[in-house]
């Protein structure tokens, strides 16, 4: 089967999943995701799994990056931050959907090879950096969504609910230990956080400081 028969059947697979947004489902199927996974699991892209990725390190099941997509209720002039760059595969599919994404990944060798990844592909809203993801990107808030993909041990990170804009910015964020994950997706109005519990999920911790590289 062709990556575009893979690709086809991922779509209608998310659909039946509940993923009803035309435009998130548009982002998925345009983004391939083959450039985006090791090469050892080229023939595995369009499985809706999540598969390894370099620095212990995951690409998201494609059904959780749908759904966390979605639940983010993007708009075209939105100005997003992500907090875990990863293989730059999330980041892509948020790209065509709002002005910019700023996106932050604690492993340098990571966040190169994703930049390399948006240059080739033309993903010109895009802004990298590597840094601590727990502590967003202060210089550049406030943001309209905030979308976390790695899990919180036991809370919403203060810092990154302090950067929503004030008027109903929304954080899409993974929270629990590596047992009982689920999506919390916090809604800001003024000095008010609603929370939302949502998808039971799994998501490598998320971890403070700049990390050391594995060789």
């Amino acid at each position: 089967m062709s990556d575009q028969a893979h690709k086809i059947r991922l779509i209608m697979e998310l659909r039946r999943s509940g993923i009803t947004d035309t435009q998130v489902l548009s982002a998925v199927e345009r983004v391939p995701r083959e450039l985006f996974v090791p090469d050892t699991f080229g023939d595995r892209a369009y499985d809706n799994i999540a598969l390894p990725i370099d620095q212990g390190q995951t690409i998201s099941q494609p059904y959780v990056v749908a759904y966390m997509t979605q639940v983010l209720e993007l708009f075209p002039r939105a100005k997003v931050l992500e907090i875990g760059t990863g293989s730059g595969y999330q980041a892509a599919v948020l790209s065509p959907l709002c002005r910019r994404v700023f996106t932050v990944e604690r492993f340098r060798s990571l966040s190169r090879r994703a930049e390399e990844r948006f240059r080739a592909l033309g993903l010109t809203n895009i802004v990298t950096r590597v840094g601590d993801g727990m502590l967003g990107w202060p210089e550049q808030a406030p943001f309209d969504r905030i979308m976390v993909t790695a899990a919180a041990a036991d809370e919403v990170p203060q810092a990154l609910k302090e950067q929503l804009r004030d008027n109903g910015g929304i954080l899409v964020v993974p929270v629990g230990d590596g047992v009982a994950q689920e999506i919390v997706k916090v809604r800001r109005n003024g000095d008010t956080f609603e929370e939302s519990r949502m998808l039971p999920v799994r998501f490598v911790p998320l971890v403070k400081g700049v990390a050391e590289e594995k060789r």
